[in-house]
């Protein structure tokens, strides 16, 4: 297939509408319907399903598109390779994070990238766990870069280490001289925890649960941005890792303080990039960046 076609087909694919992907690649939506056509009679077999308003691929066009993906990415990855070659210092690395990590560790890492090899872009996407998973299994992503990632044959784990869970507080509460602290210590203030849909909620409300201990009464939230505030600002206790407060910490805005209670699981820090294919020059630059700072995070 020509690869004008394979890049029809991907973002017909992606947008699940003709219509809408001749917008974003700015051709004529019957361009793309005719060589669609074309192909399927060559086929023998329909890509897509034909709804209203509405493209889904069909099993054939399940394999098709994965198919095309893949040519799509080796294709992009032989170019890197040939510009490498020609000496020109560019290239693209595509980093699938947390939102706590943008915010954290990776300022660092564009810093370094734009001071270091100005000519590399980095595309950084701050997505849920399992977003962080399917954009590197898919190739949407080069490397993911983030908590808790499920065990699955199709990524490769480069580096992992696991992050205490400790209570986190402002400077001037009761609780913040203390080394380390349990679970029951908290209990006599205002709780601000992490709800289930994060990765770390769950550890939360898991430890808790093991340990006997209901927090009905507390408040939960998926930003981290309004725990960490809501902590700041008031004598209420939340439950974090050690990096989500970094930054607060510096700044002397918040205390860290790790939990005793074998109760409450850490969490795992990952670093993982696709089993299948090869990563160019700038994707392996950036990837032992990300593995030195797994390496060196305490935990």
């Amino acid at each position: 297939m020509h690869s004008r076609m394979l890049v029809y087909l991907d973002e017909v694919a992606r947008a699940g509408s003709i219509r809408k992907a001749a917008e974003k690649l700015n051709v004529a939506s019957s361009s793309i319907n005719r060589q669609i056509l074309a192909l399927e009679a060559e086929l023998g077999a329909p890509i897509f399903e034909r709804m209203h308003k509405h493209m889904r691929l069909t099993a054939t066009g399940e394999l098709l598109i994965a198919h095309v993906r893949d040519t799509l990415r080796d294709h992009r990855q032989l170019r890197e390779r040939i510009v490498d070659m020609k000496g020109w210092r560019r290239g693209l690395v595509r980093i699938a994070t947390m939102a706590g990590l943008a915010n954290t560790l990776l300022p660092d890492v564009v810093i370094w990238m734009r001071e270091r090899h100005p000519f590399v872009k980095l595309v950084i996407s701050a997505l849920s766990v399992n977003q962080v998973t399917n954009a590197v299994i898919t190739g949407e992503a080069d490397l993911g870069f983030a908590f808790n990632l499920p065990d699955d044959p199709k990524l490769r784990v480069v580096a992992s280490a696991r992050i205490p869970i400790g209570a986190v507080m402002a400077p001037d509460h009761p609780l913040a001289n203390r080394e380390t602290i349990r679970l029951g210590d908290c209990l006599g203030y205002p709780l601000i925890v992490p709800d289930r849909g994060m990765t770390i909620g769950r550890l939360v409300a898991d430890g808790f649960e093991r340990a006997g201990v209901t927090i009905d009464m507390a408040i939960e939230s998926n930003s981290l941005e309004l725990l960490k505030q809501t902590a700041s600002r008031s004598q209420a206790v939340t439950f974090l890792n050690e990096i989500d407060v970094a930054v607060e910490r510096r700044r002397g805005e918040l205390v860290f303080l790790p939990l005793l209670d074998e109760h409450m699981g850490p969490h795992m820090f990952m670093l993982v990039h696709r089993t299948k294919g090869r990563l160019d020059a700038a994707q392996s630059l950036v990837m032992e960046e990300l593995r030195k700072i797994i390496r060196e995070t305490p935990g």
